[in-house]
């Protein structure tokens, strides 16, 4: 008789992300300071095909940190 399978665990919160917001209480403006002085990566592919067939192919990178943790400070 065959076994049924095994259940799949829930995945881990990583660590990186937990410290990402550690109070309960956090504000919005907080969560967006956070992500602004370390720095947040948005990368996006966008295919468009008709028939299967693809047409167009775009793919988009972002950085969004602040400007003082890119430009040097002024001599």
């Amino acid at each position: 008789m065959p076994r049924p399978p095994a259940r799949a665990l829930p995945p881990q919160p990583r660590p990186e992300m937990a410290s990402l917001v550690p109070a309960q209480e956090t504000s919005l403006a907080d969560v967006i300071d956070n992500l602004l002085n370390r720095g947040v990566v948005l990368n996006a592919d966008l295919i468009l095909a008709l028939a299967d067939v693809d047409l167009v192919y775009v793919r988009l990178s972002a950085l969004l940190c602040a400007a003082d943790r890119i430009f040097p400070p002024p001599r």
